[in-house]
């Protein structure tokens, strides 16, 4: 075990992440059972061996707060769960020797230095820094963000969406061990762990918030829970200016209530927050408009490609990051090295704001338009978008360009 010592909850999580774990419904209950008081400190529970340890309720509440500010729709909190409860049987303290002699994996979800500072360096994780502070792995949830990171990392590992069990094996052994028999056991018992955990219909995170938004359809639709995501906290003032000055994204938001400087996210059941086609439309336009309108690049495109790869929802899904599924070295590359800075990328949090996503995304299209020199088609472009410029085949009909054909379609009748 570490050297140091966790005797309460405040000695390993910030004020802000212990108010929300105070917000939520079973953790409080479980807290408030036990004696403890809200503005006091909070005491972490000890096995037998007088180790501290999360409760099942409080594993659960951490790593569904780090899924819902960092990897919405695209890391399962239920895989979290079962990976702790195998790895460290939830100690936040539980430290052991890696493959190297020189390495330790630590904290809950046994992450490396090593691993944690590659996710933030090269894969642009940067809510926690870990370099020269090692020990931050210890605390819950910045073992949790590495973990969740990790996997969101395997899940599209050589550029191919991977299942859950290559993710799940991968963790334990590497991701050359992933098919090897010696992971087998480890996935037997994550699937073993993973039914046993508290019932998902049991746990909600934050307040319940009923608000009428527009749906997908751009219907009104209620939504239950922690509709908190807002325009405005992914929106530059410049752009959201542009937005209210939009007449058609105006009568939306004013219809849903929306005021400025508090402008609501849409959310869907699963408490996502998802663009509106008009809303997605508009943010092309201006995307377009203001830095690719000499290329010809149309905003329509832009749209029928979110639609294709992130189904409008801002987050993105699955390995996919953002609006446009565009990732952090690939947006970096982009910015350092061929000059698009119109917008900052500094970390993956960034992807998910969509004037980023969408020129980022825009950006990969026109760089894609002129692949090895050469005018390229549209069929071209979207094939080499989702699939690589390396992987395309024009000779047959693609179903990706057969999906984009459609999507296309739902904003060209739109416009007529």
């Amino acid at each position: 075990m570490a050297s140091l010592s966790f005797k309460y909850w405040d000695d390993c999580v910030d004020p802000q992440d212990l108010d929300a774990m105070w917000a939520e419904p079973d953790v409080r209950a479980e807290w408030i059972d036990v004696g403890e008081t809200q503005g006091s400190k909070v005491h972490l529970s000890r096995d037998p061996d007088g180790q501290p340890y999360l409760t099942q309720t409080e594993m659960r509440a951490v790593a569904g707060i780090i899924v819902q500010r960092h990897f919405v729709s695209q890391i399962d909190s239920d895989m979290l769960c079962a990976i702790a409860e195998l790895e460290s049987d939830r100690q936040p303290l539980a430290k052991r020797p890696n493959k190297k002699p020189e390495e330790v994996l630590m904290g809950i979800m046994q992450i490396s230095p090593k691993t944690a500072e590659w996710l933030v360096s090269d894969l642009g994780y940067r809510t926690y820094q870990v370099a020269g502070c090692s020990k931050i792995l210890y605390r819950p949830f910045v073992s949790v963000y590495f973990g969740a990171a990790y996997l969101k990392w395997l899940s599209n590992f050589d550029k191919k969406e991977r299942s859950e069990e290559f993710m799940v094996r991968a963790y334990k052994g590497g991701t050359k061990k992933a098919t090897h028999k010696s992971t087998l056991p480890y996935w037997k018992k994550y699937l073993s762990v993973k039914e046993s955990l508290p019932s998902r219909k049991a746990f909600g995170v934050g307040p319940v918030i009923n608000a009428p938004l527009a749906s997908a359809s751009g219907s009104q639709m209620t939504v239950s829970g922690p509709v908190n995501i807002t325009w405005d906290s992914r929106t530059s003032p410049d752009d959201m200016e542009k937005m209210w000055s939009n007449p058609k994204i105006n009568k939306e938001w004013t219809k849903c209530g929306e005021k400025i400087g508090k402008v609501r996210l849409s959310h869907d059941k699963e408490k996502r927050p998802y663009l509106s086609r008009a809303e997605l439309r508009a943010v092309s336009e201006i995307i377009v408009e203001k830095h690719f309108s000499s290329i010809g690049l149309k905003p329509i495109a832009l749209c029928a490609m979110a639609e294709m790869v992130s189904m409008r929802f801002v987050n993105g899904v699955g390995q996919r990051t953002g609006l446009m599924g565009i990732d952090y070295p690939t947006a970096r590359w982009l910015y350092k090295d061929l000059g698009y800075k119109g917008y900052v990328v500094e970390s993956v949090d960034d992807l998910t704001k969509p004037f980023v996503s969408l020129y980022f995304g825009a950006a990969y299209m026109a760089w894609l338009s002129e692949y090895e020199g050469r005018a390229r088609t549209r069929q071209f472009v979207v094939q080499a978008y989702v699939s690589g410029p390396q992987n395309v085949n024009l000779q047959d009909t693609s179903p990706i360009w057969t999906k984009f054909e459609e999507a296309l379609s739902r904003y060209e009748s739109a416009k007529k």
